[in-house]
């Protein structure tokens, strides 16, 4: 029982839980900005896009393909809200970020230690190099 109560108050626990609530709420906003938004638009242009009524009869026994195509078509808008709304200005703030990060470091070029910028020896090998 100790063991499982350590299980429990452990940070990974606790961060996976807070993190499928939070996707659990991301997940309703973008359904709904898909679901609101985005099919009246595509629908204003061409036509809602439904292929429930789609299906093969096999004896008794219907395949509705059609649901599975509108399963498809509707995971790739989510997948397109995701990344364009989410991953991609994400990376672009990221990027952004590490690039005003100026090294201060480099490497020494006899034993390729990471040394200040400023030094003059290699703190590891005791080379000479050349101050950046």
């Amino acid at each position: 029982m100790n063991g499982f109560k350590k299980f429990l108050t452990q940070g990974n626990v606790i961060d996976l839980a807070v993190a499928v609530v939070i996707g659990a709420a991301f997940n309703a906003i973008v359904q709904s900005f898909v679901a609101d938004l985005l099919t009246p638009v595509i629908s204003a242009f061409g036509g809602l896009p439904d292929f429930s009524s789609l299906k093969v009869s096999v004896g008794q026994s219907n395949f509705m393909y059609g649901n599975f195509i509108n399963a498809v078509i509707s995971f790739l808008m989510i997948a397109a809200v995701v990344y364009f709304l989410v991953v991609k200005p994400y990376t672009h703030f990221r990027d952004r970020s590490a690039a005003k990060i100026e090294s201060t470091t480099h490497n020494c070029p006899e034993c390729l230690s990471e040394i200040p910028k400023a030094a003059s020896r290699c703190a590891f090998c005791s080379a000479q190099v050349t101050p950046v």
